[in-house]
């Protein structure tokens, strides 16, 4: 995958541009990503939210609730209301999970891992050699590498 990906919502208003290669990319089977995409899963692009270039219109943030009782913040195009990525409440806006179907070129990005199975749609099969989490996964560094991990590290420490 390579930086500078572009993206944007479905009438076009918001446009964006990742800056970056992003730290993992998650396929997501829960039953709270099927309702609100409703899809069976989502796929979602980690990022810094300060590598997400504005290219149009900026989206307003939903407040909507989560299985956590946290909620999430999901970004959406105020006319068209297509979700372009989500803010979760352990980064919270400093962290963007861009929906890579938001992305215009939607062979660029793939799952690194499947997340929350336990829940998939009965007829999605995972063949394609990702690992696989009933629920999220143990451990990051195993996954992301170090870089992403060290990116991460940062964005985290940059928030208190």
């Amino acid at each position: 995958m390579t930086e500078n990906l572009e993206g944007g919502c479905t009438c076009g208003k918001i446009r964006y541009r990742l800056k970056r290669v992003p730290m993992i990319t998650h396929c997501c089977h829960c039953t709270w990503c099927q309702r609100e995409t409703g899809s069976a899963f989502v796929v979602n692009t980690l990022i810094e939210t300060s590598e997400v270039e504005l290219l149009g219109a900026a989206p307003v943030i939903i407040d909507t609730p989560s299985a956590s009782g946290k909620g999430q913040w999901i970004a959406r195009c105020p006319h068209c209301q297509v979700a372009v990525w989500s803010h979760y409440p352990t980064a919270r806006e400093a962290a963007a999970f861009v929906r890579a179907g938001t992305l215009d070129d939607k062979q660029a990005i793939r799952p690194d891992v499947h997340i929350f199975t336990a829940s998939k749609a009965g007829w999605v099969t995972l063949d394609d050699g990702k690992p696989v989490f009933e629920e999220f996964y143990p451990d990051r560094l195993s996954l992301w590498g170090r870089e992403a991990e060290a990116r991460w590290d940062a964005l985290m420490a940059a928030r208190k």
